[in-house]
């Protein structure tokens, strides 16, 4: 293989583990006032940082359009921990 095939070889196979690598959840707690109502929620995060930090930034608005505060967000994960979660989150799993 020349130097050029493996470069476009290594290429392709960055490209394509990508989007795979891309998908984010996050699990989170939100509380309303007025009264209260809290619930756990399991929600995609866009955002290619994957972290609890990023989860926050980008799930705060989303929720507080919805009338819901966000308490905190309790972890970040792939697709593989989402099906541990969905029942716990029940009506909120990917809802937000």
């Amino acid at each position: 293989m020349t130097s050029r095939s493996m470069i476009f070889a290594a290429f392709v196979a960055l490209a394509l583990a990508g989007p795979a690598s891309a998908e984010c959840y996050a699990d989170y707690k939100a509380k309303q006032d007025n009264p209260l109502r809290l619930h756990y929620g399991v929600a995609q995060v866009s955002d290619g940082n994957c972290s609890p930090g990023a989860a926050q930034g980008e799930l705060k608005p989303r929720l507080a359009s919805a009338g819901w505060t966000l308490l905190n967000v309790l972890s970040t994960f792939g697709p593989e921990g989402l099906g541990e979660r969905q029942a716990s989150a029940g009506e909120y799993y990917l809802r937000y």
